[in-house]
């Protein structure tokens, strides 16, 4: 995958807007940050701690967790190597998390591959 991809597939969310976090692309809905791209090689998805330690068990080959600190804050998803429907299904489960009430309910949170 490559960040052009990402960003795509971030901002097909409902709500999802792009914006500079630190010099870096980062992707909110509602103003909290559900992934960033760190860099041309990587993405960081802010899902929850069950989601990020279940990717980075079943995908060890792509899928990293992610730490703020002492606290797991999501997973880090290598795009060389991860398939486009689990980084899809993390930017996914990373929106609802972040997602308010009123637009979970208007909108599926969808993202094509």
């Amino acid at each position: 995958m490559t960040p052009d991809q990402v960003r795509a597939l971030a901002l097909a969310l409902p709500g999802v807007a792009e914006a500079d976090h630190h010099g870096r692309a980062s992707f909110r809905v509602e103003g909290k940050i559900l992934a960033t791209l760190p860099d041309e090689d990587t993405v960081n998805a802010m899902v929850g701690e069950d989601e990020a330690r279940a990717a980075a068990q079943e995908h060890p080959d792509c899928c990293a967790l992610l730490w703020w600190g002492r606290r797991l804050s999501g997973v880090r998803v290598e795009l060389h190597s991860a398939p486009p429907d689990l980084v899809a299904e993390l930017l996914q489960e990373a929106w609802h998390r972040r997602a308010g009430v009123r637009l979970r309910a208007t909108g599926a949170g969808s993202a094509e591959t």
